[in-house]
């Protein structure tokens, strides 16, 4: 990690699995075990895509839109497990785990769709330009942005050799949010009750059945917010078809419990996690090359 872009992919790699792993540290905190982070990060990512490759307007709209596409997809997909968990009491565990393969399924049918594949590849269309987050995108990349930036060769590592983008920004915005939400509202103490003890909660007056369903909506849509900042935020901007899940959502487990459920936790949390992610491609490309 001594050059600047090797800082900027570590931060690049960790974005999507501190909100993946703030998600399940929320559910986590209100008595929910959300394994279902990566079917809820997948979706987040496929209906963005559906919507992204479709609209094409001004970055100021596109962009918050393409956002709320992919939270609320992923809060839906949370809700579903929580609403069964509290109206037939089905664990979430199984749930989750069932709607992670129907995510993955349903990402590889849209990927090869007519309507949204990218012909001579296995992956869907990128989307639009005007819907992306990365740092000075467009600026850097223009000879006026490199000519600038050539005279700092460390901003110069950092912005140009690496798909740096505002992801951090929101990732580390929501770990501030949630922890206020937990720990300085009704609501969070409400839903932490009802992880604590849930006759206890339901005695005193707390609807614990819609406790559960909402500690699931806003868990998934955490997820779902990940899908959509890694989507937006790097290279290729496109959904592939998967023969595996990727891990974003399962690495988020780790990441929740490393920081004990601590929503300011995830945060440092995920930087170790996708520093060691980071570490491990190194090798592996090192490896190839001696071989």
């Amino acid at each position: 990690f001594g050059r600047p872009k090797y800082i900027s992919n570590l931060i690049i790699r960790s974005t999507p699995i501190i909100l993946t792993g703030l998600g399940v540290a929320f559910a986590y905190k209100t008595g929910l075990f959300n394994i279902g982070a990566e079917g809820q990060f997948i979706m987040g990512q496929v209906l963005t895509i559906m919507v992204g490759t479709t609209l094409n307007l001004h970055p100021v709209i596109m962009i918050p839109f393409m956002i709320i596409v992919g939270t609320a997809t992923g809060a839906v997909w949370g809700g579903i497990c929580g609403y069964l968990k509290a109206r037939f009491g089905i664990n979430e565990v199984i749930t989750s785990i069932m709607l992670n393969w129907v995510a993955l399924y349903f990402n590889n049918f849209i990927a090869a769709s007519e309507a949204f594949h990218q012909p001579n590849s296995m992956a869907s269309k990128a989307v639009a330009e005007n819907a992306r987050i990365g740092l000075l995108s467009n600026w850097k990349m223009s000879d006026e942005g490199l000519e600038t930036l050539r005279q700092w060769p460390y901003v110069y590592d950092f912005l140009v050799r690496t798909d740096v983008n505002f992801g951090i920004v929101i990732a580390v915005v929501m770990c501030f949010v949630i922890s206020y939400l937990l720990y300085k509202t009704q609501k969070g103490f409400e839903l932490r009750a009802v992880g604590l003890n849930k006759d206890a909660a339901e005695f005193a007056g707390i609807n614990v059945k819609s406790s559960m369903v909402q500690a699931m909506l806003i868990s998934g849509a955490i997820c779902g917010l990940a899908g959509v900042v890694m989507l937006l935020g790097t290279s290729p901007n496109r959904i592939s078809q998967l023969s595996a899940f990727e891990n974003h959502g399962f690495n988020g487990l780790a990441v929740a419990f490393i920081s004990m459920g601590s929503p300011i936790g995830c945060i440092f949390s995920g930087l170790l996690f996708g520093g060691l992610l980071y570490l491990s491609l190194i090798h592996i490309c090192r490896c190839r090359r001696r071989g």
